[in-house]
Order: C-alpha cells, then structure tokens, then sequence
C-alpha cells in the first residue's frame, strides 16, 4: 500500500507518563512521529494528543487499534489532510535593519499573514500560521535575508465531519450508563470487622 500522510487524533485522560507510553508504541514499530502536539480537549480532564506520521492505512489502522487498548486512552482517529482543518505556528527571527532596508521582505511578510511578536534594536520576532508547504516558503525566502532563527509548532487539527469528543461521551452515558453507587455495608463497622 502507498504511504501518505495521516494525522492520528487520539482523546486520553490526564496521566502522567501518557507521551512516554503512546511515543513507545511508534518506537516499537519504526514508525517516525513528524509533529505530536498535546493540549486540554473540549471535555474537562481529557486531553488530546495530535500526532503526524507517514505510513499506509493499513499500519495506521492497526496502529489506532494497538493505542486504543491502552487503559487511558478513550479513543483514536486517523485522518488524511483532506478530512481535516489544520495549521502548523511559526516564529521567525528577522536582522532589523533587513526590515527596515528591504521593502520586498515587508512585503512578503504581509504577503504571508505574519504578525509582530517582538520588535527590538537589532531584531524583530514575526509569527505566521499555515500549512507547511507555506511555511517552508517563508522560511525559504527569509533565508536570503539572513534569517537569525526559526522555529515550527506542531500541527493542530480539527476533523470536519467530527460532532466532538463531548457528544460521542454523552451518547456513550446515554447507552451505557454508569451504575449505581453501592454502598459498602461494612463500612460504618470497621472497629468491629476488622479486628484480629
């Protein structure tokens, strides 16, 4: 099977080690993670987990299933680019004078979207998001004009055809409701059941 870009979404709870474990499970079968990103989710104590691999959809298909059998992790999905809304960040540190000399270079700032972080003396931070392709343009150009550094975040992506974590935890609640809390009958009682 062809290889091509998947972006695997995976909704987790909040534990400490999660990156370690699910980064292991990539590890164990060669496969490169090109840009993991973590963040809180739109479900309070749940966090999810955006990971960009290059592999077929037969791999990645086992592979969500492998991640799926971890006990924190509540689901995965796998997406290519066109099922997807996503963005990739960057901040790019430009030499002053180069802004300040070279038209062209404002230019071509304003033509990409990127906005002022930071302006000083002898540089100025600039940050833009957009798909990598034009990202790496950018970063191409600027590196005519003595770019001093450069720096990519991971990808966010939302899934188009997706409700929401939320409403598939609802649904979830409404077909399989929790059971009633049973109250230990001993409790009340430890002095006298717990005695040797």
């Amino acid at each position: 099977m062809e290889k091509q870009e998947y972006t695997i979404t995976l909704y987790t709870e909040n534990s400490i080690g999660m990156i370690g474990r699910i980064s292991g499970i990539f590890s164990r079968r060669k496969i490169n993670i090109e840009s993991l990103n973590t963040s809180p989710s739109e479900v309070e104590g749940i966090h999810r987990f955006t990971i960009l691999i290059t592999e077929s959809e037969e791999v990645v298909r086992k592979l969500c299933r492998q991640i799926e059998k971890q006990v924190e992790v509540l689901k995965a999905y796998f997406n290519t680019n066109d099922e997807l809304i996503w963005q990739e960040q960057a901040l790019y540190k430009v030499p002053a004078h180069v802004i300040a000399e070279k038209a062209y270079v404002e230019r071509l700032l304003r033509q990409y979207g990127a906005n002022v972080v930071v302006i000083r003396n002898d540089y100025i931070v600039f940050e833009t998001a957009g798909h990598r392709e034009e990202i790496d343009r950018l970063t191409e150009e600027l590196g005519k004009y003595n770019l001093i550094e450069f720096v990519r975040g991971a990808r966010i992506a939302i899934i188009k055809e997706s409700a929401g974590f939320h409403s598939k935890l609802i649904q979830f609640e409404k077909t399989e409701p929790s059971q009633e809390i049973v109250e230990n009958e001993f409790l009340d009682q430890q002095d006298n059941v717990f005695t040797m």
